[in-house]
């Protein structure tokens, strides 16, 4: 990346790899200097937490919002009943109103702890909701005065839908519009709030350009496009997932503990970059504690793992789960901050078997998963090996708790309710 930035927020996203690609980097970094720049990113209400995959987004609208800009959150009350296709392949499950509203109401307790809306000051963050123009259009209005602005030819060429449909996957009529929405909802952000910019991750490209194109032809305005990486772990994971699954930022959906120890156990080659990322931290102790090695790099996991669950679970619980790991694999102790499962002694009745327990504590996915851990010696009750699959334990066996351990970093406890 060669363009030299005049605004901060430009500097910020090109020094900490935030950005992939951006329509007009001049004319946008321009917009920036000039003054206070509205910009905004749509999320989906697909399920009631987001999880790490989002993270990059929502830090570049705190970055936006520490620069002096405008950071507009808008949840996908009408999108989310469409479904977008990019880059999948099958059809999402449609989600009832119902379902989207309590989704909304979730993921909302997350923006609250990383953007100001409460402030008076010009770069108030907004929380809009796409149902708010979406839900009342008229389809033959809609048609008419947007839907002729759209080559279908120019729609079948984007990578999102090209891929789809290259693997001769169906793609039904309902995806195809998502883009058209979502280059509605461009415009309708610039007309009603001065909107000028759209961030999305790199698979967004396609409908980022159409919202633009569409906002030109309609009321001959001026915006931009910015697009961040999408994020692989160096070993090649997707951002977002665990061995247990999805690494949610509602503690309701995972526990501050289990978050902490998802960014302590970040491979080596990433310590760097994910802090760079993911935490505020200034760029040049980023690097150094990314270029540390052996056991120094162990220190830097655990300054990456503080600043992150400081920012979305606040410093206290940082500073519990820290403490709760120290306990843990230090002095081999049980920690108060641990995952915990309570089984009341109706449902363990004359015994559970030791697999089972292994997967209703989150240890395994499923009976086969805790059997294979279990026949590999990987799993130790109360810090000593256990083989024995179909051992029984009783009520009385969870008093007091006790620690399961699959491998060196992963505990749960198991309680009687």
């Amino acid at each position: 990346m060669t363009y030299h930035p005049k605004s901060d927020f430009m500097r910020v996203m090109i020094e900490r790899g935030f950005l992939a690609d951006c329509t007009d980097y001049q004319g946008l970094d321009e917009a920036l200097a000039k003054g206070t720049v509205p910009a905004y990113i749509g999320f989906d209400a697909t399920a009631k937490s987001l999880h790490v995959g989002s993270l990059i987004q929502i830090m570049m609208l705190r970055w936006l919002q520490k620069t002096g800009h405008q950071p507009i959150t808008l949840m996908g009350g009408g999108t989310t009943k469409v479904g977008d296709p990019s880059f999948r392949s099958d059809e999402r499950p449609l989600l009832g109103p119902e379902q989207i509203d309590a989704n909304i109401a979730g993921i909302k307790q997350v923006f609250a702890k990383y953007l100001d809306y409460t402030t008076e000051a010009p770069n108030k963050a907004l929380m809009l909701n796409n149902a708010e123009w979406l839900d009342g259009l008229n389809y033959l209005d809609f048609l008419r005065d947007i839907g002729r602005h759209f080559s279908v030819n120019r729609m079948l060429s984007f990578e999102s839908v090209k891929s789809r449909l290259d693997r001769e996957q169906s793609l039904s009529f309902l995806e195809f519009n998502y883009m058209i929405l979502q280059a509605y909802d461009f415009l309708e952000l610039n007309r009603r709030y001065g909107c000028l910019l759209q961030m999305g991750g790199s698979d967004q490209w396609g409908n980022i350009v159409n919202g633009i194109d569409l906002t030109r032809r309609v009321l001959d305005h001026e915006i931009y496009g910015l697009t961040s990486p999408l994020l692989t772990t160096s070993d090649g994971k997707k951002m977002g997932k665990s061995q247990n699954g999805a690494v949610w930022l509602n503690e309701d959906m995972l526990s501050a503990y289990e978050f902490w120890q998802f960014w302590r156990n970040t491979t080596d080659a990433d310590v760097g970059r994910f802090l760079k990322l993911y935490t505020e931290m200034p760029l040049d102790e980023c690097e150094r504690l990314g270029a540390l090695e052996g056991s120094e790099i162990n220190a830097a996991k655990i300054i990456l793992a503080n600043e992150v669950t400081a920012l979305c679970h606040g410093r206290a619980a940082a500073e519990a789960a820290e403490a709760t790991a120290r306990e843990v694999f230090e002095k081999g102790g049980v920690g108060d901050d641990l995952p915990t499962l309570s089984l009341g002694a109706d449902e363990i009745g004359d015994g559970i078997s030791f697999a089972q327990l292994v997967v209703r504590s989150g240890l395994a996915k499923s009976g086969k998963d805790a059997k294979r851990l279990i026949g590999e010696n990987a799993v130790k009750v109360n810090d000593e090996t256990c083989a024995d699959a179909g051992r029984m334990f009783t009520a009385a066996d969870l008093s007091p708790p006790l620690k399961l351990s699959a491998g060196k970093k992963r505990h749960a406890l198991v309680e009687l309710a």
